[in-house]
């Protein structure tokens, strides 16, 4: 089961946005993540759910209206294309800023549940000690964090490989540029060659697979070692 060279510029194209997604999401959901499981403003149950939302929402509804946002007609579309940048609808571009939004609650999660369990007696103890907000959250936080981070990235990075609503919707079906893994496989099933679709799908699953695995055992590792350390 060869994969054809569409098939792997699409494999390609599904790699580089897993990658580019799951590492802005790591550094945009950290603060935001960090702020939901210290603040008490009482408006934050709306926050939480409004970045739930995307586990919810049918893909194909979140995609088409970020695709009126981003579009040329859209606010932020409409603003990019004054200002020369160009509308994000049908581009590379486009596809991060739909998979961010679909896989934020995959992201934030688990760095708020990472954050919430680290508690608040040891950065006050930090704090007595003169250690500034920037310190206690470098040296005390993050590395406490470190198994939730190891849980987002994956899950993130997993969730990505299988996107395929909010793509087709957002980003079309150009090749090299939006035809991700999913959408070249729903082509070969179209035109009824199942092998092909077959080989590409057999990929996804072993690599999300591999991915989950890893991310077991490194926690568990990581668990270990955190109670024998």
């Amino acid at each position: 089961m060869m994969l054809s060279a569409d098939d792997m510029t699409a494999l390609w194209v599904t790699v580089q946005l897993a990658a580019v997604s799951t590492g802005l999401l790591l550094l945009l959901a950290t603060p935001l993540a960090w702020w939901l499981a210290h603040t008490r403003w009482r408006g934050r149950a709306l926050i939480e759910a409004l970045v739930t939302l995307p586990l919810v929402l049918p893909p194909t509804v979140l995609g088409f209206y970020l695709l009126l946002l981003l579009g040329p007609q859209g606010a932020v579309g409409g603003f990019l294309e004054r200002i020369g940048v160009g509308h994000l609808a049908f581009s590379f571009s486009g596809l991060v800023v739909g998979s961010m939004v679909y896989s934020l609650p995959f992201v934030v999660q688990p760095l708020h549940n990472a954050f919430a369990a680290t508690g608040s007696r040891v950065l006050e103890a930090a704090a007595t000690l003169r250690a500034a907000s920037l310190d206690r959250f470098l040296t005390i936080s993050l590395p406490l964090a470190r198994r939730g981070y190891l849980t987002a990235a994956v899950l993130a990075f997993a969730h990505t490989l299988g996107e395929f609503g909010v793509i087709i919707m957002l980003g079309g079906n150009i090749p090299g540029e939006t035809r991700v893994a999913s959408i070249a496989i729903y082509n070969h099933v179209e035109a009824m060659d199942y092998a092909a679709a077959h080989a590409l799908a057999l990929i996804l699953v072993v690599l999300s697979l591999s991915l989950l695995t890893l991310v077991y055992a490194l926690n568990r590792r990581l668990r270990i070692v955190g109670v024998t350390g």
